[in-house]
């Protein structure tokens, strides 16, 4: 059990971090109350193991570590909720509590939709480095991977995104036939019998 001085660092800890710590299960769980026990499982390991928990820059990627892993296993243990994200996934829109005027912006909601379209691994990469704004060595703490693998899992993240806004993308000019046309406008098998 931490000491006085355990106590005194965890409370700087809990009051510094706790709005980027809520605000990353926020957005990753539809549901707010399972947000929120994220949250308090994240801290709750913290001072377990605040022997562990690293000082400066560092803190809060591995608070954010702690997150993802307690949010994982809520995941797998609790099949409710995995239904509810399947069923979310297939809708126009994710499943992301986000502000509704947000949702106006056609090009934002693009951007959104083809988000969700992805898998979970370039979901979190993505949602790492722009809403959270980490660099690629805090990401690299935060998954538990190197420098490298993280410019590489976010390259290729940034390109399957790509594709899928571009699936998005309303088409432009006429589409092509699927048979050719003869000079009166009829398929090419018009005349076969």
């Amino acid at each position: 059990m931490p000491t006085d001085d355990g106590a005194l660092r965890f409370r700087q800890l809990y009051e510094s971090h706790y709005g980027a710590v809520s605000a990353y299960a926020r957005r990753r769980v539809p549901d707010g109350d399972l947000a929120q026990d994220a949250v308090s499982e994240t801290f709750l390991v913290a001072w377990r193991r605040l022997a562990d928990v690293p000082d400066g820059a560092d803190t809060l990627p591995w608070l954010y570590g702690v997150a993802r892993r307690v949010i994982a296993n809520q995941r797998r243990g609790n099949q409710r909720r995995a239904e509810l994200s399947a069923r979310l996934s297939k809708e126009w829109l994710p499943g992301v509590d986000i502000d509704a005027g947000v949702l106006v912006d056609d090009e934002r909601r693009l951007v959104l939709w083809a988000l969700a379209r992805l898998r979970p691994g370039d979901q979190e990469v993505l949602r790492l480095s722009v809403w959270e704004e980490l660099s690629h060595r805090e990401i690299g703490l935060v998954l538990g991977c190197t420098e490298a693998a993280v410019a590489v899992r976010l390259h290729r993240a940034r390109n399957r995104l790509g594709r899928e806004i571009e699936k998005g993308l309303p088409r432009s000019g006429h589409e092509t036939r699927s048979k050719p046309r003869d000079e009166h406008g009829k398929g090419s098998d018009a005349h076969e019998s």
